[in-house]
Order: C-alpha cells, then sequence, then structure tokens
C-alpha cells in the first residue's frame, strides 16, 4: 500500500468519514548551488516524486487535530495556543508538530484565516536525508489551510510564509531554496532561482537522464554549529573584501577573476570557505547555457566539480558520501554525482543514463554495502510537479 492510499485509510479509521480534500507536497533534490543560498547565489534544484500527504476534512470542534501517520502521534490545538507552542490541553507541541503548527502561526501572523481541520499526513521523502521532508510538510499544509480558508497566495508567497515558519518557529535558518522548490516545481524541469531577487526559471531536465538519489543512511550530526561555522566565514571574508571591492553587498557580487586576485588577503581557512561559494556561484551559472544546449556530460563534470569543491573547500563532507559520491562517479551511464543537502551525512544525487539506471543503482549499492558495511536506500527519482491537491 502507498502512501496516499494508506493516509486515506488511517483517517478513515480516525475520523470515521472519507476526508474532503488530499494535498500532496514534494521533496526536493539540489544538483547544482550547494552553500550559496545565504550568500545570495544561484541554486538550481528540482521538486522529486516523493512527497509529503495530507488527508484533510474542515470540522465544527474549537481545535485543530493532526494526527501523523509516521509516527503513529496525534496532536490537538488551536490558533489561539500556536505562539507559545501549546496543545489545547497546554502540554507542549512535539518536535513532528512545530512545522504544521509553525507554518498555521505564520500564516495568522499574516492575517490569513486558519480554520480548524482534521488531518492525517505521512510522508515517503526520508527524514534528515537532506532531501527537505520539513519544507514538504509546511508546503502540504499551507496547501490545505488556503483550500480550507478560500483565500490564496501565489506558490512562492507560500514558500515564503513557510520559509518563515520554519526560521521563526522551528527556529532552523534555512535559506528559500527548499520550501520554493516543492512550491514551485515543475515535471521534467530544473529550477533556476536567483536567491536575491527571488526570480527563477525552469530549464529542461537533460532528456534519456534520472536523478538517482542514494542515501547514505548517514544521518547529521552537528550540523546547525558547523552550518553557523560556514555562514560566519561567509561574513568575515565578505567584511574583508568588502575593503578592496566596497561596492560588494555579498560573496555573490565577486568575481573569481577579483577572488584570485584577493584570496591572500583572507586567512588559510576563510580564503577557503569564500572560494567554494565565489566559484560554486560561478559554476551555477556556466551550467544555464550547457542545459540549454543538452550538454549534459558538461553538466555532470560541474556536479562532479562541486562535490569536490563542498569535500575539500568547504569542508561539509563525512567519508560515506566520499565513497558514494566515488563509486557513482566511476559507474557506467554516470554523467556525474555531488552529495546534495548541507552535507555531513544524507545523499548523494547522480544524473544518469535512463537505461542504466536500474543497474547503476544495484551496481552503486552492492559497492557501497561493500566498502562501508552500510546499507543504502537508492531511490530513481523524475523532476515532479510543485505542491498541489489531489483530492
Amino acid at each position: 500500500m502507498n502512501t496516499q492510499q494508506n493516509i486515506l485509510r488511517v483517517f478513515h479509521q480516525k475520523f470515521g468519514h472519507a476526508p474532503t480534500h488530499l494535498a500532496r507536497a514534494p521533496g526536493r533534490v539540489n544538483l547544482l548551488g550547494e552553500h550559496v543560498d545565504y550568500n545570495d547565489g544561484l541554486v538550481l534544484p528540482a521538486a522529486i516524486d516523493r512527497a509529503t500527504y495530507v488527508a484533510f476534512s474542515p470540522t465544527d470542534t474549537p481545535h485543530t487535530s493532526l494526527f501523523a501517520a509516521d509516527f503513529v502521534d496525534q496532536v490537538f490545538f488551536t490558533p489561539t495556543n500556536l505562539s507559545a507552542k501549546l496543545q489545547s490541553d497546554n502540554s507542549p507541541l512535539p518536535d513532528w508538530a512545530k512545522y504544521p503548527a509553525g507554518v498555521a502561526w505564520a500564516l495568522t501572523e499574516k492575517n490569513m484565516p486558519v480554520k480548524n481541520m482534521q488531518a492525517v499526513f505521512a510522508s515517503d521523502v526520508p527524514r534528515g536525508a537532506g532531501l527537505s521532508s520539513s519544507a514538504s510538510v509546511e508546503l502540504a499544509f499551507a496547501l490545505a489551510w488556503m483550500t480550507l480558508g478560500g483565500w490564496k497566495l501565489s506558490p512562492m508567497e507560500l514558500a515564503l510564509t513557510c520559509q518563515r515558519a520554519e526560521n521563526k518557529y522551528v527556529g532552523v535558518n534555512c535559506g528559500i531554496m527548499d520550501q520554493f522548490a516543492s512550491a514551485c516545481g515543475e515535471k521534467n524541469k530544473l529550477l533556476l532561482l536567483d536567491c536575491r531577487s527571488l526570480e527563477y526559471q525552469t530549464l529542461p531536465l537533460p532528456k534519456d537522464v534520472a536523478i538517482v538519489i542514494a542515501d547514505t543512511s548517514v544521518r547529521r550530526e552537528l550540523t546547525n554549529s558547523a552550518y553557523n561555522d560556514r555562514r560566519a566565514a561567509c561574513e568575515e571574508a565578505l567584511n574583508i573584501l568588502k575593503k578592496h571591492l566596497p561596492d560588494i553587498k555579498s560573496l555573490r557580487d565577486v568575481s573569481v577573476i577579483d577572488f584570485n586576485r584577493l584570496a591572500k588577503r583572507l586567512p588559510a581557512q576563510i580564503e577557503k570557505r569564500a572560494r567554494h561559494v565565489v566559484e560554486e556561484i560561478e559554476r551555477t551559472s556556466r551550467a544555464v547555457t550547457l542545459l540549454q544546449n543538452g550538454d549534459t556530460a558538461g553538466f555532470g563534470k560541474l556536479m562532479n566539480d562541486c562535490h569536490a569543491s563542498l569535500r575539500d573547500l568547504y569542508e561539509v563532507s563525512v567519508p560515506e558520501l566520499d565513497v558514494m559520491a566515488r563509486l557513482a562517479q566511476s559507474l557506467p551511464g554516470c554523467y556525474g554525482a555531488r552529495l546534495t543537502g548541507a552535507g555531513f551525512g544524507g545523499c548523494v544525487a547522480s544524473l544518469v543514463a535512463r537505461g542504466q539506471a536500474e543497474a547503476f543503482a544495484k551496481n552503486l549499492a552492492d559497492g557501497y554495502e561493500s566498502e562501508t558495511r552500510l546499507q543504502p536506500e537508492i531511490y530513481i527519482c523524475e523532476a515532479s510537479d510543485g505542491a498541489g491537491l489531489i483530492l
């Protein structure tokens, strides 16, 4: 039974009737432009065909009832106790519930009516794997409350509201990319987002290519402190470079030529961190022409270069990610492979000739298990549409 069928069954068991609506919001994979979103850079994600599903109906009860099928746990809350992160009985919200509750809070802050509902949700986006499972939960619930409330926000406005929920309510200082990709995804398309202007365009995913996502089964640790260290290093580099390039507002504004000229002015570790960002933004910019010209091999090389930079300059890889990327890059049919997401664990994304994807996935799993004694999960994915209603 798939995730969608399961939550329809569970909803009926919990509430005694079929849901009025079913919403879906996808996870995402980022193919290029890693750790540049908070430097006003360019990112190149795609929504994937793994998603969070929410079955829901309006209710006359004085509270919202949410049942998380994946956690076998239920919460009750009203708009009045949301800001205190409490349930209707004044007990604290569990961590999983802060994502949907945070969306309700952020919508209330925007003066959007948040109607009480009965809801069951579940996801087939792996948690903690760098595929934005949290953003998919947020977008699915934003869509549910928009459906019941009768108001309208654009996909980008929904994404920004969900980002605010994660930043201010959950307390994770993420950029806009994850929520944007879940909201604005298009089937068989990559999304090029300018994180400064929030303008975006779609680019063709190369024909006859599959996105293969290989989960190392290693979960991120110490990400928050390491993530904050990387952000601080970028800010320090910017402050030093501004003395020589007074017009720059972020590392986005520093060309590779200027950076190479001024690199020796930076402390060694700060120089490595900033070099990754400056070169990664330039790589993502170069990728546009390659994709428009159907140069899959050229694009794949940029993915390989990105992994090396994340490993050696930004230092957010771990041995298991390096093993997975090295094995993937060596297999027939693979154009390019790199860690995706924040790093320190999670997944490697590979661009693979569709006809060889099944064999690639099997050989990659076997090779990885033999080198690490860990069993990976491998997903052959397609670029999918963004959040929408199924029912």
